[in-house]
């Protein structure tokens, strides 16, 4: 809406319900698992009997809370591992490819950039089957040739990560590039003729006006990673990631205990979202 021309009460009264209607179509689920979470039921679904906290803290023979639940808490341990080495690498790369992409001129850079960012339109099944394909091709050529066996050849936690990683570390590339292309260079060009090295004017002045950048592509990467379904089923071992250990439990049958997952996984991934907010503001 353009809020200098004059607009009809139609118009206005439309456009006001187009938005209500959005937001409730983005939060009602979302509002929906939240409330069932404290619903006294063995169901996960409606109708509503009482209020109960057992599926957060209860330990007994009819129920058992997600704070005794070691097989969900395992999962979630796994998530988090793998979210934070997969934030780390992406982040590592994402921003040095920045630089290259940005600060750098070479042959074919147009056709590396649009190879970089190639993991964008693939579908993550497609990663995740072709990434597993080709490890277990290499390994069992490893294995029957040199009589070689490594473990991340086969779906292990750490094939997870890189199958994680290829993809991720795209989205901080574009991240990290967005905010470096609003670097104002004269402010390198005046640390140069003031004495500083390169890698001084990277450490002091380039990176702190990254910052912001910096800490919301890693938090996008550690969600993104955390919650990924798609890539990790492919590759996964005998440790299992929280969403694949959610989709057996629901496709088997389960109790509301994934709605307690899925409210603490809406409060950690809000205040998540709040703090990266306000350490950008902080920052920039």
């Amino acid at each position: 809406m353009i809020r200098t021309l004059v607009n009809s009460k139609t118009y206005t009264i439309t456009f006001k319900i187009y938005v209500v209607l959005f937001f409730i179509f983005l939060f009602a689920p979302l509002l929906v698992t939240s409330v069932l979470a404290f619903n006294d039921s063995d169901f996960p679904s409606l109708p509503w009997n009482a209020f109960t906290l057992d599926w957060f803290i209860a330990n007994n023979e009819n129920r058992v809370g997600i704070f005794y639940d070691s097989l969900n808490l395992l999962s979630m341990w796994v998530s988090a591992q793998t979210a934070f080495f997969v934030s780390i690498f992406a982040l590592t790369l994402g921003t040095f490819a920045a630089f290259l992409f940005e600060r750098e001129e070479f042959r074919f850079k147009g056709l590396l950039y649009f190879l970089a960012l190639s993991p964008l339109v693939i579908p993550g099944v497609i990663l995740g089957i072709s990434l597993l394909i080709s490890v277990n091709t290499l390994g069992l050529y490893l294995e029957n040739t040199f009589d070689l066996d490594f473990e991340i050849l086969r779906p292990s936690f750490w094939l997870v990560v890189i199958g994680q990683f290829a993809f991720i570390s795209t989205f901080v590339l574009l991240v990290v590039s967005a905010r470096l292309r609003k670097f104002d260079n004269t402010l390198e060009e005046a640390a140069l003729n003031l004495g500083a090295n390169k890698f001084e004017t990277i450490r002091y002045i380039i990176l702190p006006f990254l910052k912001p950048a910096l800490l919301g592509a890693g938090a996008v990467a550690f969600l993104m990673s955390f919650e990924n379904f798609n890539t990790t089923l492919f590759l996964i071992g005998s440790d299992t990631t929280l969403p694949v250990n959610l989709y057996l439990q629901v496709r088997d049958g389960s109790t509301p205990v994934i709605n307690a997952i899925s409210f603490l996984l809406i409060m950690g991934t809000s205040i998540m979202a709040l703090l990266n907010l306000f350490f950008s503001k902080q920052t920039k």
